[in-house]
């Protein structure tokens, strides 16, 4: 069989995608694109988990019409987010986004009952205030205790299309409820929650198959046959699958959409005092490796301020925008929790200049210079920060995802990280998904194979640094403003 389909769902937007292999090259087409985002009802934050269901069978059914009888299939999401079911298999309730502010403080409530070290020496994972831990600690009470099963949201998809109930390993690591050591959901953090082990289903690797569509759906939506296969589902473990890391470099990632995730891929997770005290994470990977990296606020700053702007401006002409004009003159920390879900990012961004006695962006166009320049700062400090926790040194950047579209982004972090910067794949996050996919049936043989199989078959292009006027001046101003927002 050589069709293969990514169902990939991204915060802000999905799509399914048909990859084939064809003449040694992976080809894709995209079948079908569709809108996501979170809404806002009685003042919480919730998916429409039912629509993404319905875009899958939609894009599905338009591979039947195009002449795709059989194929597999392969999901991922966004992490964090859960569904709660009942004994049948029935939604209990609304899905959270993790952007809802019931988590608001919650963090470091839960640091006061439980030490924060002693969490990072089991799970490896951040602390981040939308982590799953959190999110069911506030989770009302009877709503858990009727819950049969809890699902993140690409098992539950999964589960939707085929019965099979899990927990996919690459996703289930960023609840910060899985023990590095024991390799399955750590019992103390679970009593702490006051949930039992059997509430979640059992842990998948990517690479195994779930069994076909059911045929009640097939029938009902005339959908071709699809064989399910479990890849990673976290997006960002799938895109680093993705990325065809040159041999003989030694290079770091960023996976660079909503979020803006900047690490490495290690064997062996790295949880002690000083990765901490960093808040950098080790969220699971496929075929037994790590994911150490830094969580960064990303393209949501971006996104929003478009959103607030009326979509006027599309993102090639915000960049286009920014581009002309004047560089660092205003900047931001954008990792502060401000800048999470504020109720109006443009004044929040332009409030932030004020209080910092910097020039208030006006313009989209400076608007999208400060987000861009700031990004781009951000990048050079934590990848300083992660050489030293790695004990690497880095020697290039690969920028995969929608960010690596962004010519003015690639070139400002090759200029301030004073690195070279490959840009692309942007359709990393895809391309991950499909190869686990095509090791999984055979058509590669793992997943060095399926890097090179990539390499080959997708465009990337260089930035080399160039000379910022005063940069020495601009970092150290850039350092004084990250620990003022800190």
């Amino acid at each position: 069989m050589n069709n293969h389909i990514a169902v990939d769902i991204g915060a802000s937007s999905g799509r399914l995608v048909l990859g084939r292999l064809v003449d040694g090259s992976l080809k894709l087409e995209e079948l079908h694109r569709f809108r996501n985002g979170f809404s806002e009802q009685g003042g919480s934050c919730y998916w429409d988990i039912d629509a993404l269901l319905q875009e899958i069978l939609t894009g599905l059914h338009q591979a039947k019409l195009a002449g795709i009888h059989e194929c597999t299939l392969g999901i991922d999401t966004w992490a964090v987010d859960y569904v709660l079911l009942d004994s049948e298999g029935k939604r209990i309730s609304e899905v959270y986004a993790y952007r809802d502010r019931r988590t608001d403080g919650v963090m470091e409530e839960v640091g006061r009952l439980l030490p924060p070290e002693k969490v990072y020496a089991k799970t490896g994972i951040q602390q981040l205030s939308f982590n799953t831990l959190y999110q069911l600690y506030v989770h009302d009470r009877k709503e858990l205790e009727a819950a049969d099963q809890i699902l993140l949201v690409p098992d539950y998809l999964y589960y939707r299309l085929s019965g099979r109930k899990m927990n996919e390993v690459t996703n289930a690591s960023t609840t910060q409820l899985l023990n590095l050591a024991a390799r399955d959901f750590d019992a103390e953090l679970l009593e702490f929650l006051g949930l039992r082990r059997e509430k979640f289903a059992p842990l998948t690797e990517p690479g195994e198959e779930l069994g076909f569509i059911t045929q009640e759906l097939r029938v009902k939506h005339d959908l071709p046959e699809c064989r399910l296969i479990c890849v990673a589902t976290h997006d960002t473990a799938s895109a680093v699958l993705g990325a065809p890391v040159p041999e003989g470099r030694s290079s770091a990632y960023i996976s660079s959409g909503t979020w803006s995730l900047l690490g490495v891929e290690l064997d062996q997770p790295i949880n002690d005092c000083r990765a901490m005290a960093a808040n950098y994470t080790n969220e699971w990977g496929a075929y037994g490796t790590y994911r150490f990296l830094k969580n960064i606020m990303g393209l949501w700053l971006i996104q929003e301020v478009r959103r607030l702007d009326g979509s006027r401006h599309s993102f090639a002409e915000l960049a286009e925008q920014a581009g002309a004009c004047e560089g660092f003159r205003s900047l931001i920390p954008c990792n502060h929790p401000r800048f999470l879900n504020p109720d109006d990012m443009i004044r929040e961004i332009r409030q932030a200049c004020l209080e910092s006695g910097q020039p208030v962006p006006q313009t989209p166009g400076e608007l999208a210079r400060c987000i861009f320049d700031s990004l781009a700062l951000s990048y050079h400090t934590y990848l300083a920060e992660l050489e030293g926790l790695t004990g690497r040194s880095i020697d290039m950047l690969q920028i995969v995802g929608g960010g690596a579209n962004n010519e003015l982004l690639c070139q400002l972090t090759a200029d301030v990280t004073r690195r070279e910067v490959l840009a692309g794949p942007s359709e990393s996050t895809a391309l991950g998904n499909l190869a686990v996919q095509m090791i999984g049936t055979g058509g590669l043989t793992g997943i060095q194979e399926a890097r090179r199989v990539i390499a080959r078959s997708v465009p990337v292009k260089s930035y080399l640094p160039r000379a910022v006027p005063g940069l020495e001046t601009l970092l150290a101003r850039w350092e004084q403003l990250q620990t003022a927002g800190n």
